[in-house]
């Protein structure tokens, strides 16, 4: 199975963690694989890209005629990708070694339609800050304490470093415009809707997330603050909201409710627990916690009430691939 590696960008400020994610990738490729660079409405970026990448075997570079926004981009990467499957990497992560090889493994498993890895985040200061519960490193792209702990089926995979069999797409279609992230905006969710859809289309088929191998995701400084935590929090409600929508509540809620019954809870009894010992930043990270689910309810609840954003209200079809590309 020979595997495209779609790494998507949109912003000259990340310029050197792109190159880095590249040649985080470059070693692991072999035979037929490649790595597909697609740029979200950037010229400048995009001559950049070309003129850096020029002449690097397995390396191409084409410009997003999508719409803006990374469910846009990733689709013109599933339309451009050559490989059999394509696998997903952040323009401001670096995969570790191994992670190509994994990914191919477990997609050779013909059950398995879509794989996730652990992405584990850097952190601007070097380490973790210590108001910063672990439950809530989604808020930053990465794996979160409550996820499997071995490889295990799930739901849906993290955005950050992901991977799908090419029949999947052509199955179920691409990522919906409805949901995602556009630029800087605190949103997102649209693997989290196209996994779903996997499954309704495909009873029977497995996305399988893999906690034994790992891209590191860096953290930028302005998300390692309060203020965007709970800005994330909030667009991660909106985008909850915006996934129950497309594929009803049952589904699109069912690893939130199972998250904030018996994950969130044990967090609040740890930092709590580091208060009592006298760390003054358990306190701290237990109303965080707190904040956080009041922040992401608030998201959601308003997202339903005012039809947020996008044909939030409209039931929308689920994207197609063109004929010529199943």
């Amino acid at each position: 199975m020979n595997v495209t590696v779609a790494i998507c960008a949109f912003s000259l400020a990340r310029w050197d963690l792109l190159v880095a994610s590249v040649e985080s990738v470059l070693p692991q490729l072999i035979d037929d694989d490649e790595c597909l660079l697609v740029i979200d409405h950037n010229d400048r970026l995009a001559e950049l890209t070309q003129a850096q990448f020029a002449g690097r075997q397995g390396v191409r570079v084409v410009a997003s005629t999508h719409q803006p926004g990374i469910s846009g981009v990733r689709n013109m990467a599933v339309e451009h990708a050559r490989g059999d499957a394509v696998a997903f990497l952040d323009d401001d992560a670096a995969a570790n070694p191994g992670w190509l090889a994994r990914i191919r493994a477990a997609l050779a498993e013909p059950d398995v339609y879509g794989v996730g890895t652990a992405a584990v985040p850097a952190w601007p200061a070097g380490s973790r800050p210590l108001w910063f519960p672990p439950e809530f490193d989604w808020v930053v792209g990465c794996t979160y304490l409550g996820m499997p702990t071995a490889p295990a089926q799930v739901r849906n995979v993290i955005g950050a470093a992901m991977a799908f069999r090419r029949e999947a797409f052509a199955m179920a279609g691409t990522f919906s415009p409805a949901v995602g992230r556009v630029g800087t905006a605190a949103t997102g969710c649209e693997e989290t809707e196209f996994c779903i859809r996997i499954a309704r289309l495909k009873p029977g088929a497995r996305i399988m997330y893999l906690p034994d191998v790992a891209v590191t995701h860096r953290v930028a400084p302005e998300r390692a603050s309060v203020r965007y935590f709970l800005r994330r929090c909030r667009g991660e409600g909106r985008s909850k909201a915006w996934v129950a929508r497309l594929a009803g509540a049952a589904q699109g809620l069912s690893s939130e409710r199972a998250y904030v019954a018996s994950v969130l809870p044990r967090g609040v009894l740890r930092e709590v627990g580091r208060g009592l010992r006298g760390r003054g930043s358990g306190w701290f990270a237990a109303l965080l916690i707190i904040l956080g689910v009041a922040s992401t309810g608030y998201g959601f609840v308003l997202a339903r009430l005012t039809g947020d954003r996008r044909g939030f209200g409209v039931a929308e079809p689920a994207p197609t691939l063109p004929a010529s590309l199943h």
